[in-house]
């Protein structure tokens, strides 16, 4: 699949690194980069064009990142990362204010802004799927939530459910236990990943036959089939 990505930054040197980075054809998950070196230039494209992510910074010529954030939000759910030099707690408050989904300060690491992006796209996308959901003898109605396995009824915790439409949104897909973290229970929490297993083992229960769709891959992750 690949992913539309606006980068709104007026620092030319950093636009291009992040672009590079991004667009690196040995990445599983492929980008397809617009940059926008102003605020006004930013709000064209947004107006104009479909993104799946925004990188914005705060301090632009032209409308500042705070009201770009807000104006996306008045008819958009496009997930939105703050990158800037303000460290401000007031700033970040303000960031989150707006709807940003992350504020990251720089200097940054694109190796975990690469991940911060790729568990904000996941979650995003499961905003976005059918009705119905359906791998192997596992049904979910995404709409009513409801959960069927081997067209019994299940009751799962809301963990459960997310980490199962996780699953199956990811099916025949090797699944680390730290994508697996990003995804589901978000980048900063400050657990360990046996979270993953043991929500993994309760899940296999409940889901009675049809648990053994989750397939274990020693020292790699786990991985859904039909």
């Amino acid at each position: 699949m690949t992913y539309k990505l606006l980068i709104v930054e007026d620092d030319k040197s950093l636009r291009e690194i992040m672009t590079d980075y991004f667009t690196d054809s040995v990445k599983e998950e492929k980008f397809e980069v617009t940059e926008a070196e102003d605020g006004n230039i930013a709000m064209d494209y947004l107006e104009t064009e479909e993104f799946d992510l925004v990188f914005l910074d705060i301090m632009l010529p032209g409308l500042n990142g705070f009201d770009i954030c807000r104006k996306i939000r008045r008819t958009s759910e496009v997930p939105v990362i703050f990158l800037t030099a303000r460290t401000m707690e007031e700033d970040v408050l303000l960031g989150f204010e707006t709807g940003c989904d992350d504020y990251i300060t720089k200097p940054f690491s694109l190796k975990t802004l690469y991940a911060k992006s790729l568990a904000l796209l996941n979650r995003a996308r499961g905003t976005v799927l059918d009705e119905n959901l359906t791998v192997g003898n596992i049904s979910v109605n995404v709409k009513s939530m409801e959960v069927t396995s081997c067209g019994q009824a299940v009751s799962l915790s809301p963990k459960e459910y997310e980490l199962l439409l996780y699953f199956m949104q990811h099916k025949n897909r090797v699944l680390t236990r730290e994508i697996i973290l990003n995804a589901v229970w978000g980048f900063d929490y400050e657990g360990t990943d046996r979270v993953v297993d043991n929500h993994v083992k309760k899940l296999r229960k409940d889901l009675g036959s049809a648990g053994a769709q989750i397939k274990t891959l020693i020292s790699k992750g786990y991985k859904m089939t039909e």
